[in-house]
């Protein structure tokens, strides 16, 4: 979802900066790379404290998604990835999931502010698994509630945690460099779903 469907990596930048200097700490670059395609829990100790217990990271978690969402509301139109509508418009006969480390606040505030959620009828989110990206567990789960063999999926991640789980499932993986210029182990690398790359290489693989 983040960085696939919303390039909203640059607000989530922006809701740690603001939450992390709430509690007295300044977010450095390395901390924002570690951000990428990692689950709240993951984050939450490296931030702001070894010793913090599972409740208090689930109220830090909860409260910086809060103030992420409150930040990029009246930005969302303009942050979806370009194409992205007409792209999933065109692939009627589709079995289509969502399958982000997000909260399940986030994948429903996005799938329906954004006016995605029809395209989706499955949408899993990271509490939904045991294992968080870069494990392979979420799109397998996808896999098997959509009904297609893992072979069959192509997934399209921004992440390097992302792109290692998808591998990790035997999917093939497109990459999109809303995050980062290059993914290691990608059969593709697309700007964005404008990018006649994208077409070209679905064609050639047999999927459109």
């Amino acid at each position: 979802m983040d960085g696939v469907l919303i390039d909203s990596n640059p607000v989530h930048r922006e809701a740690w900066e603001v939450y992390n200097r709430r509690h007295g700490v300044e977010t450095t670059a390395a901390m924002h790379r570690l951000m990428y395609g990692k689950r709240n829990d993951q984050l939450i100790r490296s931030y702001l404290g070894e010793h913090l217990s599972d409740d208090e990271v689930f109220g830090h978690g909860a409260a910086k998604e809060a103030l992420f969402r409150q930040l990029i509301r009246p930005r969302i139109d303009a942050m979806l990835v370009p194409g992205i509508r007409e792209f999933l418009n065109g692939l009627t006969g589709f079995r289509l999931a969502v399958a982000t480390n997000a909260e399940r606040a986030n994948l429903d505030f996005i799938l329906n502010e954004a006016r995605l959620r029809p395209f989706f009828p499955v949408a899993i989110d990271g509490d939904q698994v045991t294992r968080p990206k870069p494990d392979p567990e979420i799109y397998l789960e996808a896999a098997r509630r959509l009904g297609v063999e893992p072979a069959a999926c192509v997934v399209f991640e921004d992440s390097t945690a992302g792109v290692q789980s998808g591998l990790a499932a035997r999917m093939r993986v497109v990459g999109l460099a809303t995050t980062h210029d290059h993914l290691p182990g990608v059969s593709l690398m697309i700007r964005n779903f404008e990018d006649p790359a994208l077409g070209a290489w679905l064609r050639r693989t047999g999927e459109c």
